[in-house]
């Protein structure tokens, strides 16, 4: 059956409020803010790379996420029909086939803009455009199953962002050892964030054959799941910054994650219903847990230098 879309008249042209709707601003928060922890975690002067962090945010936000955003809802359309009939794509308000259009177009703008980072800004904004492509495109199509797709998601959202960040602030040198292992430990711990996202569409992912979490676990096994990925990676983060004599950076990442397992023991009572309460006000905890570990990095090579 055709979707509103494919039934709307080819020559017709989006409305903006469309195409900011396609895009998601709400979406690009994780890899700004994760670009910044990178930058920050670097110990360089903002003030001097002003311009540098400038391009970088853009890069990570409004492009790169935003492709992401568009790409995801082109090769979902079948899927909004089910879940989020009111989204641009299958409601009709984006006509024929511009979703995939402006997915294309926004990959070439954000290529060209990472130019402007040097080989690590352009190397890292590539493979988060390819994982982007791969996420939701068949063959690939790695969303298909929650484990891949999530961790796909958790490494370009949090991870690579972070890295780039530090990479970028440090001219292009590959970033500091204990800037990556906490960028990857909170990438892992983004896979559990992921998963709160999948309890909103079990429905139509069911009938479509995504296997997310909540579909393959079932959502009871699927929330506790997503709460182990997040906790695990952040206990491990506090262990390394009482390693690396950072206590107070430390206690302040273990209070956190305490806040986080009080929501957490309220959300697995009832994971459908609380699942986007707990990503309101549980998942802020996780993301200044991730500025505080920045901080503590920066502290270290205030120290070192």
């Amino acid at each position: 059956m055709a979707h509103a879309s494919e039934l709307a008249p080819a020559t017709a042209l989006p409305r903006l409020s469309a195409v900011r709707e396609l895009f998601k601003p709400i979406t690009w928060f994780p890899p700004m803010w994760a670009f910044s922890c990178g930058v920050i975690a670097s110990g360089a002067s903002i003030r001097e790379n002003w311009l540098l962090v400038f391009i970088g945010i853009l890069l990570a936000g409004p492009l790169v996420c935003a492709t992401s955003q568009a790409v995801n809802d082109w090769f979902d359309r079948h899927v909004d029909a089910i879940n989020e009939p009111q989204r641009p794509i299958p409601s009709g308000r984006m006509p024929g086939r511009w979703g995939l259009y402006l997915a294309i177009i926004w990959t070439g703008i954000s290529l060209l803009v990472a130019l402007a980072l040097g080989p690590w800004g352009f190397g890292a904004a590539a493979v988060g455009l390819v994982l982007a492509w791969a996420y939701s495109m068949p063959p690939i199509r790695l969303k298909e199953n929650g484990w891949w797709g999530n961790l796909a998601c958790g490494l370009s959202y949090e991870g690579l962002a972070w890295i780039t960040g530090a990479a970028v602030m440090a001219g292009g040198a590959f970033p500091e050892s204990r800037s990556v292992v906490l960028a990857l430990l909170y990438s892992l711990g983004a896979h559990g964030i992921m998963t709160l996202n999948d309890f909103k569409s079990i429905k139509g992912d069911a009938q479509m054959g995504v296997r997310s979490l909540p579909v393959q676990l079932g959502p009871n096994r699927a929330a506790f799941t997503a709460c182990l990925v997040m906790v695990f990676p952040q206990m491990a983060v506090v262990v390394l910054l009482a390693f690396w004599q950072m206590p107070w950076h430390a206690t302040a990442v273990f209070a956190l994650l305490i806040g986080q397992a009080i929501l957490m023991a309220w959300f697995l009572k009832k994971p459908i219903e609380r699942a986007l309460y707990y990503s309101g006000f549980g998942v802020p905890l996780f993301v200044i847990s991730m500025m505080v570990s920045a901080f503590a990095l920066r502290s270290l090579q205030g120290v070192a230098s």
